[in-house]
């Protein structure tokens, strides 16, 4: 960040599309670094905030996983059915615990234990969009882990994935997972888990 403080303010927000995303375009009035104000006009999509969540079986030394249909993959023409961490709006009044254990069980019918915040939340995108997704890690049983699970009013159709976490290390650090959010958890965990060896030792 810089060390001088620039303000900005918001001058018009018109709204472009209201459904399952809302795009506004806004006009910003902002100080320029260089001195000077200038008028922006950006659209930026408005979800509310997220939450990603990493569910572990420590016991098993495994990992679980979601496995959907991604529209934007699709639209970016990659193959869109992508195993990602299990994700889901924050709703109001929710805190980000309450929401990793409310999609755990609704995206892959697990319980989550002891959750721990791993980041509060980070924009996904700052240039077009505000949302925030806030990631969490707690731990899980696998060993009645599978099957299809998801919310059927919001045409959820999630396939659950149990990896060793071993796989799921490797995956991550070949690049084979490109979902921002389980980057970012995986690489997270992988710092974690080895420094737990370390220190099991």
């Amino acid at each position: 960040m810089s060390s001088r403080v620039l303000n900005s303010r918001v001058c018009e927000r018109v709204p472009l599309h209201e459904g399952f995303l809302r795009l506004y375009r806004y006009v910003f009035d902002i100080e320029k670094h260089e001195g000077g104000r200038e008028l922006i006009t950006r659209e930026v999509m408005e979800r509310g905030d997220a939450v990603a969540v990493l569910g572990y079986d420590a016991q098993r030394d495994e990992v679980v996983l979601s496995n959907e249909f991604r529209p934007g993959v699709k639209a970016a023409g990659e193959y869109p059915y992508r195993d990602n961490l299990v994700a889901g709006a924050i709703d109001p009044g929710e805190t980000a615990i309450d929401a990793a254990v409310r999609e755990m069980h609704e995206e892959v019918g697990l319980e989550l234990r002891q959750p721990l915040v791993i980041h509060h939340g980070a924009f996904v995108s700052s240039g077009g969009t505000s949302e925030r997704i806030a990631l969490v890690f707690g731990s899980v049983d696998t060993g009645n882990a599978g099957g299809v699970h998801g919310n059927s009013d919001e045409q959820e159709d999630i396939l659950t994935v149990v990896l060793p976490a071993r796989v799921f290390i490797a995956r991550v650090r070949a690049g084979e997972i490109n979902d921002l959010k389980t980057l970012v958890a995986g690489y997270w965990f992988a710092e974690r888990r080895a420094r737990d060896n370390e220190n099991a030792c």
